[in-house]
């Protein structure tokens, strides 16, 4: 069964909160992060407000730049506890 467009939404703007989470937690501004990932600024702020989907490439660049892992972003997105977290 396909998702709704709304829970479609809920997963970007979670995804968007586990980037921005990992970046603040890391110390870097999204223009830093964006540079490290070798992508604009504009596409770290358009990940972080669930305005698009990045390509999964884009996702990857991000992650090494934040040296995580993938599961890093979407353990939060999935529900389950991501690394370093408990489950509630």
């Amino acid at each position: 069964m396909p998702s709704s467009p709304e829970r479609v939404q809920e997963r970007r703007l979670t995804f968007g909160d586990a980037v921005r989470e990992r970046r603040l937690a890391a110390g870097l501004t999204q223009e830093e992060l964006a540079e490290l990932a070798g992508v604009d600024r504009k596409s770290i702020s358009r990940m972080e407000t669930g305005a698009y989907s990045p390509s999964l490439d884009r996702v990857w660049r991000v992650a090494d730049a934040l040296q995580i892992t993938l599961s890093d972003f979407f353990d939060r997105t999935t529900g389950r506890p991501g690394k370093g977290k408990s489950a509630s």
